[in-house]
């Protein structure tokens, strides 16, 4: 019941022993996840221990010690990592992804803000050329409940359940995770805001339409791009399951930058009800409100599970 992240996934911390990462890491301990190492050239061979009390039994390896590493590749050798989370700073997130794709890591999950857009484009680019998928940046990153969580979102708001959850926004990401907790998900994944992101909407509908475990999927989008009207036509064309979403922004003012850097309008192009108008065309509900959206989730289950009983 997962996509990208199981209990299996082995999880290096680039960055882990700055003030972000070393409180983050330690959050991801608590979940289970199943944390290898940290990443540091400066501190290579030195030790980090984490005081876990809230460690769930028999999830991930969830050490109390973990080892630092001089780059990614000895992290690699030393451990088969196949993630990393990348919390460094803004200026050498570029460096950060390079390294690890160039190491041959399967997964960056790059939670750092800020990045230059040119720098984002050339490791993207980078990444897809090493066979590297990178989530973000400028995210929450991504958890399967129950199994793993490599990001910041909290662990602790939701279940292990058949929902699948594909996000723009952090802040929603969350809110829709507590409002469906009776349900639970497969797999949560917020892949960011900017105008520049590696996984896409795209991306996990595709790999959400392909895992069995996976009842019903959310896409929450928001205002600027063609990001969701590209969806949408994904949905049409090649998704069977149900698929429910929101769009943030139906009050934002038009020409200016909310919030993320790609959440912009001009005219009627990356409006809210336009994305809202090409989802429906597809055949996916969509709310007006993060808990009328749930609503439609429910019931959208439901109508599947009567439909199946029938």
């Amino acid at each position: 019941m997962a996509i990208y992240l199981t209990k299996e996934s082995k999880v290096l911390v680039q960055g882990m022993t700055g003030g972000e990462g070393m409180k983050h890491t330690r959050r991801m301990l608590a979940a289970g996840t199943n944390i290898v190492g940290g990443v540091n050239p400066r501190k290579a061979g030195r030790t980090v221990d984490f005081d876990v009390p809230q460690c769930l039994e028999g999830l991930g390896g969830a050490p109390s010690s973990v080892p630092v590493f001089g780059s990614v590749a000895e992290g690699i050798h030393a451990t088969g990592a196949d993630v990393t989370v990348v919390f460094v700073p803004p200026a050498f997130a570029k460096a950060a992804v390079v390294e690890a794709a160039d190491a041959g890591i399967g997964l960056a999950v790059v939670i750092t803000e800020g990045i230059p857009v040119h720098d984002s484009v050339a490791f993207h680019a980078h990444a897809q050329a090493k066979g590297t998928r990178v989530i973000g940046p400028n995210c929450p990153g991504l958890i399967t409940p129950g199994q793993s969580n490599a990001g910041i979102i909290p662990s602790d708001i939701t279940k292990p359940g058949r929902i699948g959850l594909v996000s723009k926004s952090g802040t929603l990401t969350y809110q829709l995770m507590y409002e469906l907790r009776e349900i639970g998900f497969s797999t949560c994944v917020g892949i960011g805001g900017d105008p520049v992101v590696g996984t896409t909407h795209i991306d996990c509908l595709a790999a959400f339409q392909d895992d069995p475990d996976t009842e019903l999927i959310v896409l929450i989008g928001e205002i600027g791009g063609d990001a969701e009207e590209r969806a949408a036509a994904y949905v049409r064309d090649h998704v069977t399951k149900p698929v429910v979403g929101y769009i943030a922004g139906f009050t934002a003012p038009e020409g200016r930058t909310m919030g993320h850097a790609g959440a912009i309008v001009s005219g009627s192009s990356g409006t809210a009800q336009a994305k809202k108008e090409a989802l429906e065309a597809a055949g996916v509900g969509v709310g007006n409100t993060p808990t009328e959206t749930a609503k439609l989730v429910l019931a959208c289950l439901e109508r599947g599970r009567a439909a199946a009983h029938s």
